[in-house]
């Protein structure tokens, strides 16, 4: 691949993968992308995953994302990033 497009096919790639996922889980993930690059110990990653799972599997969006799915739709999930995201930290 010539050195001046990958920048633009990764930036494909990426929004092919992103596409259709909800707002706050995708604000979620970046949180725990920066936030957790430097912890100390792999485990305070882990936990803060794993709070980030209790409070997303709880949430609006699960129920939308599995009903558009089962009925072959687009998802429109009812969270905001603005309203709706868990303080996991």
């Amino acid at each position: 691949m010539p050195k001046d497009k990958v920048l633009e096919t990764a930036i494909a790639v990426a929004r092919e993968m992103t596409a259709g996922s909800a707002p706050v889980s995708a604000a979620l993930t970046r949180q725990l992308l920066w936030r957790m690059a430097g912890a100390p110990s792999p485990l305070d990653a882990h936990h803060a995953d794993s709070k980030a799972i209790f409070y997303r599997g709880q949430s609006g969006d699960v129920y939308e994302g599995v009903m558009s799915f089962l009925e072959k739709r687009s998802a429109t999930y009812p969270n905001t990033v603005s309203e709706d995201l868990p303080d996991i930290f």
